[in-house]
């Protein structure tokens, strides 16, 4: 007999009400999850994917609504179910893992009694039965000290420990359905290596069936057998992840694959290739084909012609895809123009730091810490940082999150002072001088770039008169028809029309905002540019095109970058050097290409493992790193990474800070491994054909 779908959703068209009319967020999508199997939802933000998994759950809001279509879920049609019917399924034979933990979590209540609330709940269980449920998942979701975090409440423990505590609220009560949206998307790798290897075993154990949501094809590539990728609210292709990703028919994706920073990406020679254009609104959808204005391949009277049905790939019964002209398209014809950007020479030294400390001191207020005198304790967020950064040039800052990134940003950037040593920008020592007391020419020569756009403009003002702003401050121009001259240049630069000066930040998309602060990072001609996570919370078009433009800006005026990041992919892609933080230490620096071979320091073979590659010819050693990065408050005598080293080779590496070893070129790795054992290691990621890829 065939095996009845966990769940199916069957034409599933759904609506939300709005003042302006019926919005059409999701049209005709068709999905089956068999059990233990693993079904991927991708495409930019705002196709759907999230308005799919909350349809589900039975979760659209107050305005939203299933128009039309059906979802089964164990052959039942969840339409029909009572409300209380869907109460006692959800979180409990369907589970959901939201990209935000806290969105899940009380922040009033502990841990435990948040997890005992599930089996209590839905199940007929003693409070002591729940409690030891709980505890024997949270040692498996790997967590130290489960009878603490039991204990702890939600702000006590880490952001990674966070999302581990939601994965175990999902898994208490074993569910058969588990839908996941975008759970790593805040996590470092190592973590959501790990996080990714638990639900692996955990679905392969229980049987689970997963929907998993997101924008990493790397990641689903991992965790998925079939995936469907969405545009615009429709599913455009769907397939195993063995034949979208190997054998992909519609030229959105192929336009996807191309924007990610794939192994053999370079940014002069195999740059990225955007998709141009944006996602339509809902009410504004092109007659035919959505992706038709975007496409290379598009043909006027054929593409634009009626609503266009899934077809089904000749010779392939599983393959479907939503293009009229997949069969005949050569994709050699006309794809979308790549990022070209021309290789630089790096000039002289611009940033220099030399034996920088950032240490912090945290006063309790405890009598018994007075008593023992031990009120005072010192935190190690750097621990002499020494680099050098060149004219046009980009250095990237790696590590995992309490690393010191970004406490070295601060200090550069002035919002700190260094405890000791130098930051040498253009020969003047900046580590004790704050922002307040620095001119505005040195403020204008160091800019920039965060994380989240949205938190950096000003939503009262346009962003002509906030780029205006800048101009001026930094006495770059006075004459007003000078500065507005120098805004429309720079929205040139970064490619945006020059109308858009007069428009509120509300106005423009994620993207369009984050290319709003390159322009001002560059307004006042800065001498080197921080970029903070400046494409992490982007969808990777956008993403191959702020980092094109970054790259090309950067050529233009010979400015320095230091770009920092935890995603390894962009940081091979974008980088001319790297420098590898744990704990407040340099532990490995030097040129991307060594960095990124054998010989690795041992946290820098780890990070690579972790990295999900979204191409099925690339083989990846896999090494889960245990634990969590330790407290800078306590941290570990002799090597800092020696608590979680899988290389550790005895007591030297708890007793000895371990030496710098030069490897030639100015690679330079901190680690007390022998010579021979650096020179036996294989390479991390390596293509299937032989040709060694990293």
């Amino acid at each position: 007999m065939e095996q009845t779908p966990i769940l199916e959703c069957r034409n599933l068209c759904i609506s939300y009400d709005t003042r302006g009319g019926e919005i059409p967020a999701v049209i005709d999508f068709n999905m089956k999850v068999m059990p233990g199997k693993g079904v991927g939802i991708v495409g930019e933000s705002g196709c759907g994917k999230s308005t799919v998994a909350l349809a589900i759950m039975q979760y659209l809001g107050s305005n939203g609504y299933i128009k039309s279509g059906e979802i089964f879920f164990h052959g039942r049609d969840m339409r029909t179910m009572s409300e209380e019917e869907l109460r006692s399924i959800r979180g409990s034979k369907i589970a959901m893992i939201y990209q935000e933990p806290m969105a899940s979590l009380n922040p009033s209540m502990k841990i435990g009694e948040q997890l005992a609330e599930v089996p209590l709940y839905h199940e007929d269980v003693t409070k002591e039965e729940a409690m030891q449920r709980a505890l024997e998942l949270l040692e498996a979701v790997k967590l130290p000290d489960p009878p603490r975090i039991l204990d702890s409440y939600p702000h006590q423990i880490s952001g990674g420990q966070q999302q581990r505590v939601v994965i175990a609220m999902a898994l208490l009560s074993k569910p058969d359905l588990l839908l996941l949206d975008e759970p790593t998307t805040a996590l470092d790798v190592t973590v959501e290596r790990g996080i990714v290897e638990l639900v692996n075993e955990i679905s392969a154990e229980f049987g689970t069936a997963m929907v998993y949501i997101s924008h990493n094809l790397g990641l689903i590539l991992e965790t998925c057998d079939r995936v469907t990728v969405m545009y615009s609210g429709e599913a455009v292709e769907d397939g195993t992840v063995e034949e979208v990703f190997d054998d992909m028919k519609h030229p959105y994706t192929s336009g996807l694959f191309a924007s990610i920073p794939l192994p053999g990406a370079d940014k002069n020679e195999r740059p990225l290739v955007p998709i141009p254009g944006q996602l339509p609104l809902p009410h504004q959808r092109p007659t035919g084909c959505y992706f038709g204005p975007r496409c290379a391949f598009f043909r006027d009277g054929q593409c634009n012609q009626e609503k266009l049905p899934m077809r089904t790939v000749e010779g392939n019964e599983g393959h479907h895809v939503r293009c009229v002209r997949f069969e005949e398209i050569d994709w050699s014809e006309g794809d979308h123009t790549s990022v070209a950007v021309k290789s630089v020479d790096s000039g002289k030294v611009v940033l220099s730091v030399r034996n920088m400390k950032k240490y912090y001191e945290i006063k309790s207020s405890s009598i018994l810490a007075m008593i023992r005198g031990d009120n005072v304790k010192t935190v190690k967020a750097n621990e002499n940082i020494n680099f050098d950064a060149r004219e046009a040039e980009t250095v990237a800052i790696v590590g995992e999150s309490g690393c010191g990134k970004s406490t070295f940003a601060k200090v550069l950037m002035g919002l700190e002072d260094a405890t000791d040593g130098e930051v040498i920008l253009n020969g003047k020592d900046l580590g004790q001088i704050p922002v307040q007391k620095r001119s505005p020419q040195t403020v204008g020569h160091l800019q920039m770039v965060f994380q989240n756009p949205f938190d950096t403009l000003n939503p009262s003002h346009s962003v002509g008169s906030q780029i205006a702003r800048v101009i001026r401050k930094f006495g770059v121009e006075k004459d007003p028809n000078k500065v507005r001259e120098k805004v429309n240049d720079l929205l040139d630069l970064v490619k945006l029309p020059r109308d858009f000066a007069h428009r509120r930040p509300r106005q423009l998309s994620g993207g369009q905002k984050q290319r709003i602060g390159i322009a001002r990072a560059f307004a006042g001609n800065p001498a080197v540019v921080v970029a903070d996570e400046p494409v992490s919370a982007l969808d990777v078009s956008v993403q191959a095109a702020v980092t094109g433009l970054l790259t090309e800006i950067q050529n233009d005026l010979r400015s320095t970058l230091l770009f920092i990041s935890h995603d390894l992919s962009v940081v091979r892609y974008l980088s001319d050097r790297v420098v590898v933080m744990y704990l407040g230490h340099i532990v490995e620096q030097g040129t991307t290409d060594e960095v990124f071979s054998p010989p690795y320091h041992p946290y820098t073979e780890a990070l690579l493992s972790a990295v999900p590659i979204a191409d099925t010819s690339v083989e990846q050693k896999q090494i889960i790193l245990e634990g969590d990065i330790p407290s800078a408050v306590n941290p570990p005598p002799g090597c800092p990474f020696q608590t979680r080293c899988p290389r550790k080779i005895g007591s030297i590496c708890e007793t000895d800070v371990p030496p710098v070893k030069d490897m030639g070129n100015g690679h330079m790795v901190t680690c007390h491994l022998d010579t021979d054992v650096f020179e036996a290691m294989e390479p991390v990621i390596v293509m299937q054909e032989g040709e060694a890829a990293e």
